[in-house]
């Protein structure tokens, strides 16, 4: 498991489903990229995320729990093993950055 609160949350709101949850955790203007290419954050949250039924198993953690090894499926991709990386910020995550491990 991680170790920094605000990450600890983010998995919890993305595992349950939880858009609210989720975008309250975020700074206004968080960006986030996918396998090195900039995405938008809201449109690719939904599509990878909240429509498809996204779940995240943290299998390791580094940097203070900022950076992780996690066991994400979804419904379109199912099962894969990703490395996610977070910039938290006065307790919000200002980016996130994620993809193949």
């Amino acid at each position: 498991m991680t170790t920094d609160p605000t990450v600890e949350a983010f998995i919890a709101a993305v595992n349950a489903g939880d858009k609210t949850a989720f975008f309250d955790l975020l700074t206004p203007d968080a960006t986030m990229s996918d396998d090195g290419t900039d995405r938008d954050l809201r449109a690719w949250t939904a599509k990878e995320i909240f429509d498809d039924n996204g779940h995240m198993v943290v299998e390791s953690s580094s940097d203070g729990g900022r950076s992780l090894i996690i066991r994400y499926r979804n419904d379109t991709w199912g099962e894969m093993r990703t490395c996610w990386r977070f910039v938290v910020e006065s307790g919000k995550v200002s980016r996130f950055e994620t993809g193949q491990a």
